[in-house]
This record gives C-alpha cells, structure tokens and sequence, in this order.
C-alpha cells in the first residue's frame, strides 16, 4: 500500500496550465452572474463617483454591457419604490450596495436586503415570471446593482399583492 496521499501523486494541479479553464470574459451562469454582482459590489471605486440621487424618481446609470446581459446601478432614497413588477424574458441578479431595501414578492414574502449583509440577505436571483417590488423603507438612501439577462427589454407592472387582496371580493 503506497502511503503518499493523492495530492502527493497528483501534484498541484493549479501547477498544471493545461488542465485549467480560461477564466470567462463574459459570466454564462447564475452563479458567474451572481459572482460578476459581488465583484463589482466590492470595487466602490468603480461605481460610488457614478452615484446620484433624485427625489422625484429613482436614478439608474447601465454600468457595463457584455454578450446579452446588462448590469444596472440604481439609487433609492428613502420612500421610492419600484412598484411590483417582472423582469419579461430576462433572469436576474441584484444586490445591495449601499444602505437597506426591502423586497416584497407577489406571494407576499418580505426580506430586507442590506449592503455587505451575511447568509444570502445581500440580495436576490430570480428567473423569468418572478414577480417582486423593491422599496427603500429605510430612513437613508440605498444603492443597488441589478444585472439581467439577456438585457431587460420590458418590465410589466403588476397590482401589488395588498391592493389584490383588497380586491378579491369576500
């Protein structure tokens, strides 16, 4: 019985260039899209100066654009809201940047999503037919980053969940 263990036999494999993946210039993934959220989210530099808030309407600025996907920065003071809404065709990832949103979906789940937040809570992935409203109930501004694909093209608005079951006759 040999008693070299299979990394011994092996050898280091991240020394072995032939046996390694090109790193993706492009994320083809949810979880290469979610990682493509969580690198720019940590770069400040590359979206904090882009940053602008406007208390009529929610700000937005595209970031970046690749092979069918976009990736969105968004400003929210406090009390603005998305509305409830779907994403059409495109799959999604966003996160929080800075500050606190809530996230209401149209099963009426509720989370607060908060910058640099632990076990999943920095933000959401979603696929098409997913319905949800994001709001700024906090009482300070919050930045988000929202990445689809393929690129959003249209995004229906739906009545919210409370005004729907106020509407459904007793």
């Amino acid at each position: 019985m040999n008693s070299d263990s299979d990394l011994q036999i092996a050898g280091d494999i991240l020394a072995v260039q032939h046996l390694l993946q090109p790193a993706r210039e492009h994320p083809a993934t949810v979880a290469e899209f979610a990682g493509l959220a969580r690198s720019i989210a940590a770069d400040r530099a590359r979206w904090e100066h882009l940053v602008e808030y406007d208390a009529t309407s929610r700000w937005y600025h595209r970031l970046q654009t690749g092979p069918g996907y976009e990736v969105w920065l968004l400003s929210w003071v406090p009390g603005q809201g998305s509305g409830m809404h779907g994403h059409g065709p495109s799959s999604g990832v966003f996160t929080v940047l800075d500050g606190e949103l809530t996230e209401r979906t149209a099963g009426g789940e509720r989370r607060t999503l908060a910058a640099g937040a632990p076990d999943g809570a920095w933000g959401s992935v979603f696929a098409p037919g997913y319905v949800h409203e994001v709001v700024n109930d906090s009482l300070e501004p919050a930045v988000s980053l929202h990445v689809y694909y393929p690129g959003l093209t249209e995004m229906p608005m739906h009545a919210s969940a409370r005004c729907a079951q106020e509407s459904v006759p007793a």
